[in-house]
């Protein structure tokens, strides 16, 4: 992808409040690349360690990151209760940017 749809994933991510999750799918939606979760998560390869990536996750709450640990540990320091690599009560953290900042969809 380009370097506009890298740059609106970060956007999105950079609106997730400590706490919470979304998913891949849930930022391709919102930015209008529905079938595109997999290249959220090749832009998420190169960011800045400060950057919130860890609020990232698949769509069944699975930190599924090469650097599983330390998303653990960061989640962990924001109360996001996590069991080996799942989220618990994922569906309680979800923020889904659909919703959160009023995206409209393309019709």
């Amino acid at each position: 992808m380009d370097s506009l749809f890298n740059d609106q994933v970060y956007e999105i991510i950079r609106l997730i409040p400590n706490g919470r999750m979304t998913s891949y799918g849930a930022i391709a939606k919102a930015i209008g690349y529905p079938k595109h979760a997999r290249h959220v998560g090749k832009a998420l390869r190169f960011t800045e360690e400060d950057f919130p990536a860890h609020r990232v996750c698949n769509a069944v709450g699975r930190i599924t990151a090469s650097c599983t640990r330390d998303f653990i540990g960061k989640l962990q320091n924001e109360g996001v209760e996590v069991k080996g690599n799942k989220i618990l009560n994922f569906r309680e953290v979800f923020w889904d940017p659909m919703i959160e900042i009023d995206v409209k969809e393309n019709e």
